[in-house]
């Protein structure tokens, strides 16, 4: 039984190392308009939207605030109070965390790629500060097919 070159195993080792490393690069260079230390979230945030926003945690369903909120009005980033969503794109999804079917402004969140489950989904940021809000996945309603699942702790809510 003939081996592989160890020089090919390694050169294919070190590709597969360079390789993750400019992939994590990436998101360590992502800057945001308002940047805080962790102590400084800390200090403005509570100790659940800290967890949500910065730490990306998960409210449990239907436990939030706005997950059967169905009043008129803007959902603002709780970290940095950007316009988000508007309560004419929510609708009821049946999971127990708000849902809306696409943002005010696309510029406004940006989206990341999660494997953090082990699985892939994209993760929903504002895309101001960087807060975690939820995901987004392809199985809402028309016209945009999108739910934006979010977390009703990362959100804040003005009536208009």
């Amino acid at each position: 039984m003939k081996f592989p070159d160890f020089s090919l195993i390694l050169i294919i080792i070190l590709f597969c190392s360079c390789t993750n490393m400019k992939e994590s690069d990436k998101k360590a260079t992502v800057k945001y308009e308002i940047e805080k230390s962790p102590s400084e979230w800390k200090s403005q945030l509570s100790e659940e939207e800290y967890d949500v926003l910065r730490k990306k945690g998960t409210e449990r369903a239907f436990s939030g605030k706005y997950w059967d909120k169905k009043e008129d009005g803007v959902y603002y980033c709780a970290g940095c109070h950007q316009k988000l969503f508007s309560s004419d794109t929510k609708y009821e999804s049946g999971t127990g965390w708000p849902s809306f079917y696409q943002p005010i402004d696309e510029e406004k969140i940006g989206i990341i790629k999660d494997q953090s489950l082990g699985i892939v989904r994209e993760e929903v940021v504002c895309s101001r500060c960087g807060g975690h809000l939820g995901h987004v996945f392809p199985d809402g309603p028309e016209p945009t097919g999108l739910r934006y699942c979010l977390n009703s702790v990362a959100l804040d809510f003005k009536k208009e």
